[in-house]
């Protein structure tokens, strides 16, 4: 009853470990020492540990095994019976201990700051073995028999681990940033199993304040539930699908020239959103004028059509587009790629030029692309080495207009844009076909459903090709979270729900007059008109 229903206990500030007994919810509190007791259907909260609340704070993993309860807090690991609490010592470990997970006799207990998840025999306490940790964020963990189920915080994923080898099967990303717990519930009827996924943050809103003038006031408060985790894993395809939504997305361009032009015989073309493994375009309708469709390079185009614009002149014209759209994780190692052909597709080799002022002829421009690889030969390790070269060469940073790789790479600051720049020029320098995807992505607020949503900017990414496997998506600059790493891989080779793709290698937006194509230089488009860009959420996807 309650696979599709997001739970918010009453007074929870920041849920972390999460664990199923049957149909009841047992999650702690870290920030106030609560062990919670929660009815999933109705969010009615119970304190279990009203007499041992001191000892429960800081706790941060939650299992249940039988009748006893498993939980980390700082550096160690205790249990307890569940009707008294009292916490009994079972390892101490030399860093803090972040999640536990407990199968019979075989205990296992995540550390970031070691970089492994620790599996211990319950009677001698002894360790057995240890895993790499699959991400670089802190991890919590759910078992069952054959499968450890790891999420990560920062890398915004869950990783389905073979519990006795420590390998990686898939990952999927979650629909939410910071994932702080995760649970199984199985269903006594049917048997069917259930991923639940806690999330903790701090989110920014709007104070009314009546001491204050203005009354206004930003500030922040806490934000922490327990969403379900669905996901549909294609091993032949490589990628996990995860939760999803429906979403109703409007362009319009508004004419407002910032100076009247007289142009005449117009085609103004948009990009429409593209269909894919992860998104799926429902309907598509014109915004006030008609438009017609074109083809190019196999992206679908609305093509707005005006005999002539003279000074003076109004109009409103674009797309409302139903979309599903779904979170992508794929899963290919450098094992994978090996044996690829060295002979390209012919159309690809496009994608290998400087089409688009990439500067890949400057000094600065060829000295990065030789030093991000080095000796690298293995296609995916040559890819992944370029994305953290760049990440430890520029941070973010936002303005008007986008310059080129070199004069970016001097700078050491970039934009979205600029990223993709940067990526595109290294990698087609190193033999990569890759290519610009995106535009915008929808704000990331899945619980605002039915409510008009505004995006501050828009963004790209972008694809590089893997012969026999095809296109693959990577984000420019979200994962580069700082310090030179180690950087997680959430958007390496793969996409969360929010991001809208339109238009893959193709413009996204382009104006002629009498048969020729305008340059910014003749008419730019952004001095022509304003863009009005619209999302809303109208229901989260049912389960696969």
């Amino acid at each position: 009853m309650f696979r599709q229903r997001t739970i918010r206990p009453l007074s929870a500030a920041a849920l972390s470990g999460i664990a199923f007994i049957q149909d009841t919810l047992i999650a702690i509190d870290s920030a106030k020492g609560h062990l919670l007791q929660i009815d999933p259907i109705s969010d009615n909260t119970k304190i279990l540990n009203s007499h041992q609340v001191k000892e429960f704070r800081d706790v941060t993993g939650v299992a249940v095994w039988e009748d006893t309860l498993w939980v980390t807090r700082e550096n160690n690991v205790y249990l307890c019976n569940l009707n008294s609490l009292g916490l009994e010592h079972f390892v101490t470990l030399p860093y803090p201990a972040d999640g536990v997970a407990v199968w019979e006799s075989t205990v296992y207990v995540s550390c970031q700051k070691l970089g492994s998840i620790l599996v211990f025999d319950r009677e001698t306490r002894k360790e057995i073995t240890k895993f790499y940790a699959p991400g670089v964020g802190i991890e919590n963990l759910v078992v069952t028999q054959e499968t450890l189920w790891v999420s990560d915080t920062i890398e915004q994923t869950v990783y389905c681990i073979d519990r006795a080898t420590g390998e990686v099967q898939f990952s999927v990303l979650t629909p939410f940033a910071c994932p702080t717990g995760i649970g199984l519930h199985k269903n006594g009827e049917t048997g069917e199993e259930t991923l639940f996924v806690a999330y903790a943050s701090e989110e920014p809103y709007i104070r009314d304040n009546p001491n204050a003038d203005p009354s206004y006031e930003l500030t922040y408060r806490d934000r922490t539930f327990i969403h379900p985790l669905h996901y549909h894993y294609d091993p032949d395809k490589r990628y996990a699908l995860s939760n999803g939504y429906l979403i109703e997305m409007s362009y319009a361009e508004e004419i407002s020239p910032l100076e009247e032009v007289y142009l005449q015989d117009i085609e103004w073309r948009i990009a429409l959103p593209s269909e894919t493994d992860r998104q799926k375009l429902k309907h598509i309708e014109p915004i006030g004028l008609p438009f017609i469709e074109e083809e190019i390079d196999g992206q679908r185009v609305a093509v707005f059509k005006l005999d002539t614009l003279t000074p003076g002149e109004r109009h409103l014209f674009g797309w409302k587009a139903l979309l599903e759209v779904r979170g992508i994780k794929y899963r290919i190692t450098p094992k994978d790629v090996e044996d690829t052909p060295e002979e390209l597709p012919e159309y690809q080799g496009r994608y290998l030029v400087d089409d688009d002022d990439l500067s890949m002829d400057t000094t600065i421009v060829r000295r990065s692309a030789y030093e991000a690889v080095g000796s690298e030969t293995n296609l995916l390790r040559k890819m992944y080495s370029i994305r953290n070269f760049v990440y430890d060469q520029l941070s973010y940073g936002i303005k008007p207009y986008i310059d080129t790789p070199d004069i970016v790479l001097e700078r050491g600051i970039g934009s979205c844009g600029e990223y993709v720049g940067v990526l595109l020029a290294l990698c087609r320098l190193n033999d990569i076909p890759c290519r610009t995807v995106g535009r915008y992505k929808c704000p990331a607020l899945g619980e605002h459903k039915n409510v008009p949503l505004q995006p501050d900017f828009n963004h790209v990414w972008l694809e590089f090709y893997v012969p026999n496997i095809g296109w693959l998506p990577m984000e420019s600059n979200p994962d580069d979270t700082g310090d030179r790493g180690p950087y997680p891989t959430r958007f390496f080779m793969g996409l969360c729900w929010y991001h809208i793709e339109i238009g893959k290698g193709v413009t996204f937006e382009s104006l002629s007059s009498k048969g020729v194509r305008l340059t910014k230089e003749d008419v730019a488009i952004g001095d022509l008109a304003i863009n009005h860009i619209q999302f809303t959420i109208l229901e989260e996807l049912p389960p696969f």
